[in-house]
C-alpha cells in the first residue's frame, strides 16, 4: 500500500490503513464494554438481545477489521460511494459468516466505514474529530442522500413509517448529532470522571439516547417506546448524570427497565462507537 496517496496529496506511511483498522475495532470494543448501557449487549449480559452476545460482537467486530483498512485505503483513492458501498457489503458478508447469520454490526460498518474511507482521504493532515465527521458529508453526503432508504430492514422500515432520517442522513449531513451531542458529552464525561473512561463513555451514550430517534428503538417499541427512553435517559442526565452519587445503579435500573420492555437502542450504540472512534483519530493526529 506504500503508493496509494491521499486525495490531498501525501503520502501515509505503508501501515497507516492498518493503524486506522484498528481505532476502528477498538472503538467497537469499548462501545461493547461499556456498561451500564440500557437494552444493549455488554460483557454483563446480553440485554435485550437472545441472538447475540458479547462473545458475537468481538468475533464479528474482528471480523470486519480488515474491511476498515481497505476502505481506508479506498477512500485515499478517491472512490466513490458505489465502491465503499461494495466493501461494506463484503464487510457484511463477513461479519453474517462469523456470527452465523446475526447482524451484530451492520449499522457500524456503515458509519465506521465511512469514517474510514474519510480518515483514508485525509492522508496524514491533522483535522479535528468534528472536522472529520463533517468531510463525509462533503465527501459523500449527495450519494448517501440519493440513495434509498433500506424496505428490507429494520431500521429502515422504522424510518420508512415514522419519518425520521435514521444512519443514513446522519451520515449525509456529517454526522451532526456526533458533533454537536456526542464528542461534547464525551468530553464532559471525561472532566466529571477524571480516570474512568468507562464512566465517560456511559455519559455519552445517555446523551445521545436522551436526542436521537433511534430507529432500533422505533422497531421495538414504536413511538411511545422511543418516547420513554429517551425521556428515561434525560431524567438520568438531569440528575446529573455520572456527577451524581449512585449514578451507576440508577443507569442499571433504567437498563433493567430496557430489558424487560425489550428495547433496544442500537442506532445510539452506533453512534457511540463512531464518537469514539473520531475522538481517537483526533487524538492520534
Amino acid at each position: 500500500m506504500s503508493d496509494v496517496c491521499a486525495i490531498d496529496g501525501s503520502r501515509p506511511s505503508a501501515s497507516w490503513a492498518v493503524g486506522i483498522a484498528d481505532l476502528a475495532h477498538a472503538a467497537l470494543i469499548d462501545e461493547l464494554e461499556t456498561w451500564p448501557k440500557p437494552g444493549l449487549v455488554s460483557p454483563v449480559d446480553s440485554g435485550s438481545h437472545t441472538d447475540m452476545d458479547a462473545d458475537t460482537l468481538r468475533c464479528s467486530a474482528a471480523s470486519i477489521r480488515p474491511f476498515f483498512a481497505e476502505l481506508a485505503v479506498a477512500g485515499a483513492r478517491g472512490a466513490d460511494m458505489n465502491s465503499l458501498r461494495l466493501i461494506g457489503l463484503r464487510a457484511e458478508a463477513a461479519m453474517l459468516a462469523a456470527t452465523g447469520g446475526v447482524n451484530a454490526h451492520r449499522g457500524a460498518i456503515f458509519s465506521l466505514g465511512l469514517i474510514c474511507a474519510g480518515a483514508g482521504a485525509a492522508g496524514d493532515a491533522p483535522f479535528s474529530a468534528e472536522a472529520r465527521a463533517e468531510a463525509v458529508g462533503r465527501l459523500w453526503g449527495g450519494a448517501i442522500a440519493r440513495a434509498p432508504t433500506s424496505a428490507t430492514s429494520h431500521g429502515g422500515r422504522a424510518a420508512r413509517r415514522y419519518g425520521v432520517g435514521g444512519a443514513s442522513a446522519e451520515a449525509a449531513a456529517g454526522f451532526p448529532t456526533i458533533r454537536a451531542v456526542g464528542l461534547p458529552a464525551l468530553r464532559l464525561g471525561r472532566a466529571r470522571a477524571s480516570g474512568d473512561p468507562e464512566a465517560a463513555r456511559v455519559q455519552c451514550f445517555f446523551a445521545l439516547l436522551a436526542i436521537v430517534d433511534d430507529t432500533n428503538l422505533l422497531h421495538r417499541g414504536g413511538a411511545d417506546g422511543l418516547a420513554g427512553a429517551r425521556a428515561a435517559a434525560a431524567a438520568f442526565l438531569d440528575a446529573g448524570g455520572i456527577a451524581a452519587p449512585g449514578w451507576r445503579d440508577r443507569a442499571v435500573r433504567i437498563h433493567r427497565d430496557f430489558v424487560a420492555a425489550r428495547l433496544s437502542p442500537g442506532g445510539c450504540a452506533d453512534l457511540l462507537a463512531t464518537t469514539l472512534f473520531l475522538d481517537a483519530l483526533a487524538a492520534q493526529a
